[in-house]
C-alpha cells in the first residue's frame, strides 16, 4: 500500500515538472510577463492564444509581443508568415540585407586580331565566296560594257579581270567605238556608165559612118516602136539611184518598243507612204535573218515581224534580246 502511494506521489510530481517544462516565459511590450504555453495551431493575423493553465487561456495580439520572441516565433515555419510583418529590422541588418555582393566578370570572348578587310574575307569560306562571285560580277560587267560601247569583248574582259571594278568604269567612259564605212571596189552604176562612155570612142559625135546601117525601133509583137526595150535603159541614160541602207547595231543603240516605235514609224500601218513604200527591214538575230515589210504587232520584250514565204506570208515573233543588227534598205538593194 505504501509503494502505492509513493508511486502515484511520483507521477503527479513528473506531471507537474513536465508541465513547467511545457511552459514558456514571454515578455510583452507593456513590461508584463507571461508564463505559459503557446498554442501555434490557433495563430491567426490577430495574435495566438497561449495557455496559462487548466482551463484558462488568454489571446495575446502579435503587437503586444517583444521583439526577441517574435524572432524565436519566426523560426517555427507556422509563424514565421505572421510575425514578419511586425518583426523591426535594425540599422545593421539593413545594410547587410541591402549590401552588394561582390560582382562576378561574365566570361568573355577573345577579340578577334585586327586585319585587312580582304584578309578578313579570305579568312572564312563564305567571304571568299562572296569575293568570288563579285569578281565574276565584274568581268560579267566588262562584257556588257564591251557590247554596249563596242569594244573588243577580250580586251574588255582582260582589263576588267586585272583592274576590278576599275576596267569596266573606264571602257564605260570611252565613246563608243564607230567602225568606218566599208568602200567597195565596185564602181557605182552612174560612174560606171560615165566611165564606160568616156573610153568607147564610137560614141563620139560623127565618129558612125555616114553609109552605115541603122536599125529602127520596132515593137518585138506589138508593132509599137520602142516596145522591146520597154523598162531598159536607152543609152545615156542612167538608172534611178536607190536609197542608202541604214544599219543599227547592238552596242550602238538599245533594241527596245521605243526605239521601233521612233526609228521605223512608217511600219506600223497597213498602208506604206510613199518615201518608206519600198523599203523592208533587214533583222539579223540569234535565230537567223528575216526580211519584213510591216510590223504587225509588238511588246516591252519582242516584236513580231511580217516577212514572206514563197508566195504567202507569216508572222515572226523576235525577242529584243536576240537581235544583233538591223538594216533599213530597199527592196531591191
Amino acid at each position: 500500500m505504501a509503494r502505492r502511494i509513493w508511486f502515484v506521489i511520483a507521477i503527479l510530481t513528473f506531471g507537474v515538472m513536465g508541465g513547467m517544462v511545457r511552459a514558456d516565459i514571454f515578455k510583452l511590450a507593456g513590461g508584463e510577463t507571461l508564463t505559459g504555453e503557446l498554442l501555434a495551431t490557433s495563430a491567426n493575423d490577430a495574435g495566438v492564444q497561449v495557455k496559462l493553465g487548466e482551463g484558462e487561456y488568454r489571446r495575446v495580439p502579435w503587437a503586444s509581443f517583444s521583439q526577441e520572441d517574435l524572432k524565436r516565433f519566426s523560426k517555427n515555419q507556422k509563424l514565421e508568415a505572421l510575425v514578419e510583418p511586425f518583426i523591426e529590422i535594425t540599422p545593421e541588418e539593413k545594410i547587410k540585407r541591402t549590401e552588394v555582393p561582390t560582382i562576378k566578370q561574365p566570361p568573355r570572348l577573345e577579340r578577334p586580331p585586327s586585319r585587312s578587310l580582304l584578309g578578313a574575307m579570305f579568312s572564312s569560306g563564305l567571304g571568299a565566296l562572296v569575293l568570288l562571285v563579285l569578281y565574276a560580277a565584274n568581268i560579267w560587267a566588262g562584257y556588257e560594257v564591251s557590247i554596249f560601247r563596242a569594244q573588243p569583248a577580250a580586251l574588255v574582259c582582260g582589263v576588267s579581270a586585272i583592274l576590278p571594278l576599275a576596267g569596266p568604269i573606264i571602257f564605260l567612259s570611252m565613246p563608243t567605238k564607230i567602225p568606218p564605212p566599208t568602200e567597195s571596189w565596185e564602181p557605182a552604176p552612174a560612174a560606171a556608165a560615165a566611165a564606160s562612155e568616156a573610153v568607147n570612142p564610137m560614141q563620139a559625135a560623127g565618129a558612125e559612118h555616114p553609109t552605115g546601117l541603122k536599125l529602127a525601133d520596132t515593137g518585138a509583137s506589138t508593132g509599137e516602136p520602142g516596145a522591146a526595150d520597154a523598162g531598159q535603159p536607152q543609152a545615156g541614160q542612167q538608172r534611178p539611184s536607190l536609197p542608202a541602207s541604214t544599219s543599227f547595231k547592238r552596242g550602238q543603240f538599245t533594241f527596245n518598243r521605243r526605239f521601233f516605235e521612233t526609228k521605223f514609224p512608217g511600219f506600223f500601218g497597213v498602208v506604206r507612204r510613199d518615201a518608206d513604200r519600198d523599203m523592208v527591214l533587214l533583222v539579223k538575230s540569234a535565230r537567223g535573218e528575216y526580211i519584213g515589210e510591216r510590223i504587225t504587232r509588238i511588246a516591252a520584250s519582242d516584236l513580231h515581224l511580217q516577212v514572206h514565204k514563197g508566195h504567202a506570208t507569216e508572222e515572226v515573233m523576235i525577242p529584243f534580246q536576240d537581235i544583233q543588227e538591223i538594216t533599213l534598205k530597199h527592196k531591191d538593194a
